[in-house]
């Protein structure tokens, strides 16, 4: 009995640590340094967000899994109308300084997925 749990919980336990929620919706708060000023948007997946000089393009987002603390994670591309990509890659609502966009006039951040 005790090897056949122990096959069991290293079968599945692998499949239940690594599940998410996939969600439509990205919230995202978005600074402009020059102004002062943070804004919050909301952004469906797929959907672009054009915000002063740079366009942000949500290709996915998701939560962890609700046994696991709450954390947020955004597949994101962001544009400059005059550099080009600026940033593609993860963001991660909990770790914001994991991976950050590196902008002189603008911060965003990951705020939830819905």
């Amino acid at each position: 009995m005790k090897r056949v749990f122990i096959f069991l919980f290293s079968v599945f336990m692998p499949i239940v640590a690594d599940a998410y929620i996939e969600k439509n919706t990205a919230v995202l708060r978005v600074m402009d340094k020059d102004a002062g000023k943070v804004h919050e948007h909301e952004v469906a997946v797929g959907n672009t967000l054009q915000f002063g000089k740079i366009n942000i393009v949500v290709k996915n987002c998701k939560q962890s899994d609700p046994f696991d603390a709450e954390n947020y994670f955004a597949f994101l591309e962001i544009f400059d109308v005059d550099a080009g990509q600026v940033f593609g890659g993860w963001m991660n609502r909990n770790e914001p300084g994991e991976n950050p966009l590196q902008h002189s006039d603008y911060d965003v951040w990951l705020v939830a997925c819905k």
